[in-house]
């Protein structure tokens, strides 16, 4: 299956944050790895959308969206950093 680079999230993510998600730097839960949140691999589908770490492939987030709903989980992130302006 072919992917996306995180920024391909920056849309979908602005409902739920109010600052660009895809600068911050995300920790993987899976290999420890840190990097900016935009460089993930992200996979889409029908069903939803998979956050992958660009480091180990673990799963770092998905989003599911459905009318008037959205559903975001970051069961793969243990922490996220985000610099103040």
């Amino acid at each position: 299956m072919q992917h996306l680079d995180g920024n391909a999230l920056a849309g979908a993510l602005a409902e739920f944050f109010s600052f660009d998600v895809t600068t911050a730097i995300a920790r993987c839960n899976g290999c420890g790895a840190t990097d900016e949140f935009a460089r993930a691999l992200v996979y889409t589908s029908p069903a939803g959308t998979v956050v992958r770490c660009p480091s180990c492939d673990h799963v770092l987030a998905t989003l599911v969206e459905s009318g008037d709903r959205a559903w975001l989980g970051f069961s793969g992130v243990s922490a996220l950093e985000v610099r103040r302006a």
